[in-house]
């Protein structure tokens, strides 16, 4: 019966006799498992970043809106949302800024930036149009690339003045606003006084048209706000989520519907799963790759090495024998290739986590799991070689 110290001492000399056949059929499994590590690290260090920053929008957010009349999801009660609801809750310790948003009706009037219709040049576009009070900006985090945002004394004095979002000023071609642009909605002029680049929360106001709260009441009849956006300070949240209905509505605060950042947390995990399947699944793919090409190179050994296999089975060397011999090398292999590319790996994951000013995040126990799969890999590799040795006829393998 063979010893296991003979096969490892066997396996190591196949190995350093061939040096560079070992390297190339390591190759496979070093890009692998490389791979595989750097992408569960990656995956895990971009979530994180993810999911931070995530939730420090959510953590401080609070949205406002009339609670549905228990019928239907789709009927809520009419808007019991003051138009002052503004003040009311910048009042309320721990508030940063709040705003109110809501949808106008326009009656399917389509957005335009030129004064005369041209029935054959697509000039006129479908949009969202939005009443905001003047703080909404500051509460979802908006960035301007040219222009203003619409203060108190626009929206008390009703101005017809709009701040429009990136995707609508490319479709009107409007890209300056220091000439005072206008858009019309159906036929009625609005000056274009601010172009939005970017917004941390409430992306639908790339694509709208905002305009002040007392326009939408005096052109469309706007009879309340809609919701109430605000942003809190760190910790403050919870607090604010409780105190909100009572500021909007003490008659009837029960009327009043809060989401804060506990409804925002299903989302989040969502989009950390989703990543580390997208992630892991890639890996995986790489790896059977690199199995593939230890399989591969691991066959051809078998058939370079015919005559030693012929001597050996002529000295008494067993079909067993034979295959626990071409086994260990390949797991030897796979082993050597797996703590190579499990290194690598977490080189590659520190790396891009320094160039990006990341912190790395990587499970502490994954370089030695790789290493083990790599021996694995490399074990299951070589089983048709393997068997494709002992099946070889001493007499046969000789010749």
């Amino acid at each position: 019966m063979i010893r296991l110290s003979d096969l490892l001492g066997e396996a190591v000399a196949a190995i350093a006799e061939r040096p560079l056949r070992t390297a190339l059929t390591s190759l496979g499994t070093v890009l692998g498992i490389a791979s595989l590590v750097a992408t569960i690290g990656i995956s895990r260090t971009a979530g994180a970043q993810i999911v931070s920053r995530f939730d420090a929008l959510a953590a401080t957010y609070v949205v406002a809106e009339p609670r549905s009349n228990g019928f239907s999801p789709e009927a809520p009660r009419a808007s019991t949302i003051p138009w002052d609801a503004q003040a009311r809750i910048e009042r309320l310790n721990g508030v940063i800024a709040a705003g109110t948003l809501s949808d106008v009706t326009v009656n399917n009037a389509l957005v335009r930036a030129v004064a005369v219709r041209d029935p054959l040049d697509q000039t006129e576009f479908q949009k969202s149009i939005k009443a905001a009070s003047p703080d909404l900006f500051l509460a979802v985090k908006t960035r301007l690339s040219t222009g203003r945002v619409f203060d108190r004394i626009m929206d008390d004095a009703a101005a017809p003045v709009a701040v429009i979002g990136r995707a609508i000023a490319e479709d009107l071609g409007i890209n300056r606003v220091d000439q005072r642009p206008t858009l019309f909605i159906g036929d009625r002029p609005f000056e274009v006084i601010g172009i939005i680049a970017d917004v941390a929360r409430e992306p639908d106001l790339l694509d709208a048209v905002i305009i002040p709260n007392q326009t939408a009441a005096k052109f469309y009849r706007l009879g309340a706000p809609g919701s109430v956006r605000i942003d809190t300070n760190i910790g403050a949240a919870r607090l604010i989520a409780r105190q909100t209905p009572l500021a909007l509505d003490p008659v009837d605060p029960t009327r009043i519907q809060i989401t804060a950042d506990g409804e925002f947390t299903n989302v989040r995990n969502a989009v950390q799963s989703d990543l580390n399947s997208l992630f892991l699944a890639l890996g995986l793919l790489i790896l059977a790759v690199g199995a593939v090409g230890i399989a591969n190179i691991t066959l051809v050994s078998v058939i370079e090495r015919t005559p030693e296999i012929g001597l050996r089975r002529s000295l008494g060397a067993s079909r067993r024998h034979i295959a626990a011999q071409f086994l260990t090398e390949s797991a030897l292999t796979g082993f050597i290739g797996g703590t190579i590319g499990a290194t690598l790996g977490t080189i590659t994951i520190i790396a891009v986590a320094a160039a990006r000013e990341w912190t790395p995040v990587l499970p502490p126990t994954l370089p030695a799991i790789a290493a083990v799969g790599g021996a694995a890999i490399g074990l299951v590799a070589g089983l048709l070689p393997a068997r494709r040795a002992t099946k070889l006829q001493p007499i046969d393998a000789l010749r």
